[in-house]
This record gives structure tokens, sequence and C-alpha cells, in this order.
């Protein structure tokens, strides 16, 4: 099966380089990587020449959607399975696309594969946690039949690494466009209730992780939350908070098994700061518009939103 790999861009740093010359030394060849370049004022330039054959699509800031930008991308393959990667997933090793590709070459059933995200180096240990906890060692194939044991975790993906099958992709209309956030999740979701599969393959391993503070956890579970009201047909019969309570049970937990009881302070806090915010984005369409500017990190979405 051929692969092409889609990565949006914008302001890269040494981490998008080594992502860059990591994928050419995947042991599963890459036909194409093509780069949708957000324009600013700092030029791309590629870290060296490319064994594969590179395509650059430019896209003004002002213009820039999650799932279109990632829609204009996968159009322009013509491959077999077309993998979206963020510019700071760093490939742990040479076997990433490989086992992306084995998982949906041995399930036919399965349409989406997803990666593990490992966490980085200066990653804290609280972030530490929340990458095994959201992306443990063990691989799934999550269908229809596990929301009740899931819930919303059913439907979780992520387009730091994931592959698609191209011809499903394109029937499927690709990503929603005009989105904040999850465009991932969105599309997973509706495969899913459509009685597709998505897998989760830990063997595909990607280092990817954020030391976010109070104002950023805030921010972004505003923007995740107000995805989720966009789409109560979606999320709507599915549960949601319990499992962030579980995931906080279980990481204070793990504070005090390594003896480091002080950071659940800190863990109160950063939990306090995200349900916060996903409880006003949920209630996003009874905010007063300035409100909801200090509660986004994606002004230029509700700009477009509001002319």
């Amino acid at each position: 099966m051929t692969v092409d790999v889609v990565i949006p861009v914008y302001r890269p740093d040494e981490k998008f380089a080594e992502l860059f010359r990591r994928l050419q030394k995947q042991n599963y060849p890459v036909g194409k990587i093509i780069i949708i370049e957000t324009e600013s004022e700092v030029p791309l330039e590629l870290p060296e020449s490319s064994r594969c054959p590179v395509e650059i699509l430019k896209v003004k800031a002002e213009e820039f959607d999650h799932g279109g930008a990632r829609n204009a991308g996968g159009a322009k393959s013509e491959a077999d399975i077309v993998i979206f990667m963020t510019q700071d997933a760093v490939p742990a090793d040479t076997k990433v696309i490989c086992k992306l590709v084995e998982t949906l070459e041995k399930n036919p059933e399965v349409n989406v594969a997803y990666a593990r995200q490992l966490p980085a180096k200066d990653c804290n240990i609280i972030e530490r946690f929340t990458r095994s906890f959201n992306y443990p060692d063990v691989s799934r194939i999550k269908s229809r039949e596990d929301i009740e044991e899931l819930g919303i975790k059913t439907f979780f993906c992520s387009d730091v690494c994931a592959a698609y099958r191209k011809e499903f992709w394109l029937k499927e209309g690709g990503f929603e466009e005009h989105l904040i956030f999850n465009e991932d999740m969105i599309f997973a979701g509706k495969s899913i209730l459509r009685g597709g599969k998505v897998a989760y393959v830990a063997e595909a391993r990607v280092i990817h992780s954020h030391n976010y503070s109070g104002v950023q956890q805030f921010k972004r579970n505003f923007d995740m939350a107000v995805s989720q009201a966009e789409y109560p047909e979606l999320f709507g019969a599915v549960r949601s908070e319990s499992e962030g309570i579980r995931l906080v049970k279980q990481t204070a937990g793990y504070l005090l098994k390594k003896g480091k009881p002080w950071e659940i302070i800190r863990l109160i806090y950063l939990s306090g700061c995200k349900y916060a915010g996903y409880l006003l984005g949920k209630k996003y369409k009874k905010l007063p518009r300035q409100v909801i500017f200090m509660c986004t990190s994606n002004k230029k979405y509700w700009n477009n939103k509001f002319g």
C-alpha cells in the first residue's frame, strides 16, 4: 500500500527538522511529503534534501482551518493511505509508518489508525503520566460496541499522527471544516457511529508532549468543549467528565507512589483550570462575545464565526 504524509506547518522549529529527517529513515517508504505552510514572516526551510518528493501548499494565516488545511493536503495525495502528522510529532524509531500500515493491512474493517504519543525529555511528571493514561502500551481496535465501556474515549483519535485509508476518507467527505478544534475526533466518532472501527496502535510511537500552564489548559479545554457542543449528535450521548475524574484520581495516586505529594497541589490547580474551561466551553452560546475571546486560544475562529 502506498503512503503519503501530510503535515501542517507554522513557524517550524527543530522538532519539525527532526521529524523531517526521521521520515527519511522510516523502514516503510513514504511516497510524498505534503506540507501545508501557513505563511508567516519566518520562511520555511527544509532541513536537508529529501529521499521522497516534497510538495508545499501555502495558506494565509487568516484562512487556516484545522479541517480545511488537512483536506487540501489530503486531496493532493494519490496514495492508498494518507498519514496526517503535526510539525512537533517526532517519530520515536524507524517503524512508525510500518506499524500504522500493518494495522490497516491486517484489519480491513479498520479505516483509521493512530499512533502512541510518548513524553519528551523535558515533560513534567503530571503530563508524563497523562501521556501514559491516554496512550497506553496496549493496542486496541474500537467500535460502537465499546461506547458503554469507554465513553468518549471510544471516539478518541489524534492527527498528531494518524493514518487514514484514502478511499474511505474521501467517501466520508474528508474532515469537517470551519472547526475550532478536534477534526480528528469528530471524523473518528462519526465513522464509529456508522459502524466503522478505529485502531490505536501502541507500536507506532511518536514523541509529542506539552507542559501547558493552567491558563493554556483552560483555553485548550474551552475550545475542545466548544467543538463538542457544536456536535451534540456525536458527543451528547457519551460520558466525558467521568474520564477526567478518573485521570485526576490515578494521577494523584501516581504522584504519591513516586514520593512527590506536593505535586498534587499543581494537579488540583491544572485540573480545575481544565474543568472550568470545559464547563464554559459547553455553554459558550450563553456567553458574551468578550468573554468568549478571553477564554479561547483561537480568536481567528471566532472572528470568522461572528463576522
